[in-house]
C-alpha cells in the first residue's frame, strides 16, 4: 500500500526536529452543495532547520517517531 502524501503550509516551528503543517482541503456539503475549507494540523518530524512559518511542504506518512508524530517532510 503506498504511502499518504499531503501538502501544507508550516505553521509553527518551535519545538526540536519537530514543525507543525496545516493541511487544507475543499469540502462540499452533501445537501446543499456548497463548498467549504476544513484544515487539520499535523505534527511531522524532520531533522534539519531549515524551514520557516509559511513555508509550503510536503508530508509523508511513515512509522510513528512518537505519540503524535507519524509525518515526516519530503519537500
Amino acid at each position: 500500500m503506498p504511502k499518504k502524501r499531503l501538502k501544507g503550509t508550516i505553521v509553527s516551528n518551535k519545538m526540536q526536529k519537530t514543525v507543525v503543517v496545516k493541511v487544507e482541503r475543499v469540502k462540499e456539503h452533501p445537501k446543499y452543495k456548497r463548498r467549504y475549507k476544513v484544515h487539520k494540523k499535523y505534527k511531522v518530524h524532520y531533522d534539519k532547520g531549515e524551514y520557516k512559518i509559511g513555508d509550503k511542504v510536503t508530508i509523508e506518512e511513515c512509522a510513528p517517531i512518537s505519540k503524535d508524530k507519524k509525518w515526516r517532510v519530503v519537500s
